[in-house]
C-alpha cells in the first residue's frame, strides 16, 4: 500500500466550539472509515500554522486518497492537501538505481 500525507485547513465555523471538537473528528472519521475500509491510519496530527490538521495513512492508490480527501472538504475543511510519500528507506533504494 502506498503512504499519504493529508493536510487539512477548516473554516471557522467548522471548528466551532473547541470543546465539540472531539465529536465532530469523531463523525468525520467514521465517515471515512465506512467508505473508505481499505484505508490504514498510520498517525493524527493538530497543527500549528497554516494546516490545522495532519493524517499519515495507507491506502491502495490515489483514488481512495481522492476519496478520503473528498470526504475531508465536504465535512468542513476549506482546503486539504493530499501527498504521496516514500519512507526514507525505499527512498534510498531509489536513489541508488539512479
Amino acid at each position: 500500500m502506498a503512504t499519504f500525507i493529508l493536510l487539512t485547513k477548516l473554516s471557522a465555523s467548522s471548528l466551532g466550539n473547541p470543546k465539540n471538537r472531539e465529536q465532530v473528528g469523531r463523525k468525520w472519521f467514521a465517515e471515512v472509515k465506512k467508505k473508505c475500509p481499505e484505508v490504514k491510519w498510520i498517525d493524527h496530527y493538530a497543527l500549528l500554522g497554516p494546516f490545522d490538521f495532519m493524517d499519515i495513512y495507507e491506502a491502495p492508490d490515489e483514488h481512495v486518497a481522492a476519496k478520503v480527501s473528498m470526504i475531508t472538504m465536504a465535512k468542513g475543511a476549506v482546503k486539504a492537501e493530499t501527498w504521496s510519500a516514500l519512507k526514507y528507506k525505499d527512498f534510498l533504494n531509489v536513489v541508488k538505481g539512479l
